[in-house]
């Protein structure tokens, strides 16, 4: 299946408590596109780029055989760019700076090649550009996946809610999930977000893994354990990127094969964290990500005798 991902390639200057770098490769379809590629599913990306953006990033889509038709450049403008600083635990940071440039007036457009694809993955950008992708597709895609954050709850919230109605899996971290639903309890409020529209939400809770709600069945997962964590940014991006490949390659989106998807999603974002930016992430193979699958289910495994 063909996955199509609308939103941000960028630029970002990070600082951990590990180091720190210049302005390198970011945005949330640059981590979805690689993932996506890692795992051998054929994906497009349709976002905006300033005349700033390297030729070189744009061989390596292409030599990942990643569609970049729909990636317009504003040779007159610049790229989105954002800097943060990582506080000690990592869960936590600053931003330091965020110039929206170009992806002020982004207005999508679906090249005829990805006007097909039947998986259609919406990453964080404002809820009405995400409503026009739609509305510019062809036929709706069998699955639409939704990513989105607290700022568009403060600032966009009826459009949101217009955009959630007409998703299939909604994917948010737990403080975006209370404050959508309102419930501080997570399982009341991935109930009260199915009210919404979406059949499955995936609710993100950093190094302690994630759930995935559907109907009245539950199924949680850890994060996996890593001695060291170097860059969490881009981390959720590659979850989201190794969850739609996985249903991409196998084709159907039944509960089952979320969970696993969800395992995947997890496995994948694990190698993001290693280095910074797309780094590590772009060094990795298949078999890399199998070998992380089996310590993944290594750690999750287990009988009990009663």
């Amino acid at each position: 299946m063909k996955l199509l991902v609308v939103g941000s390639v960028a630029f970002d200057a990070i600082e951990t408590p590990f180091g720190k770098t210049d302005k390198i490769l970011g945005g949330a379809a640059t981590y979805i596109g690689i993932t996506s590629s890692v795992m051998g599913v054929k994906s497009g990306i349709v976002s905006v780029v300033g005349g700033d953006f390297p030729q070189e990033h744009l061989d390596m889509f292409t030599k990942r055989e990643i569609n970049i038709e729909g990636i317009e450049i504003v040779k007159e403008g610049k790229t989105f760019f954002w800097s943060g600083k990582y506080h000690n635990d990592l869960n936590t940071r600053d931003t330091l700076a965020t110039e929206v440039n170009v992806l002020e007036n982004f207005d999508p457009k679906i090249p005829e090649s990805m006007q097909d694809a039947e998986i259609l993955l919406l990453g964080n950008l404002h809820p009405g550009v995400q409503l026009s992708v739609l509305e510019k597709m062809n036929q709706r895609p069998k699955l639409v996946i939704l990513d989105t954050m607290n700022f568009w709850m403060d600032t966009a919230m009826d459009i949101l809610k217009d955009m959630i109605a007409k998703t299939d899996v909604i994917s948010i971290n737990d403080e975006e999930a209370r404050q959508l639903s309102g419930e501080y309890s997570l399982v009341k409020a991935a109930k009260k977000i199915h009210t919404m529209g979406p059949k499955f939400v995936i609710i993100k809770k950093g190094e302690h893994g994630a759930i995935l709600f559907h109907d009245n069945r539950i199924f949680a997962i850890p994060a996996l354990p890593l001695e060291e964590v170097f860059d969490p940014t881009g981390a959720g991006d590659t979850f989201a990127g190794g969850f739609a490949a996985y249903l991409a390659k196998k084709g159907t989106f039944d509960f089952e094969t979320m969970k696993s998807a969800l395992i995947v999603g997890s496995a994948m974002a694990s190698f993001t964290v290693e280095k910074f930016g797309t780094e590590r992430l772009e060094e990795i193979t298949e078999a890399d990500m199998l070998l992380r699958l089996k310590e993944f289910k290594e750690l999750t495994t287990f009988n009990v005798e009663l």
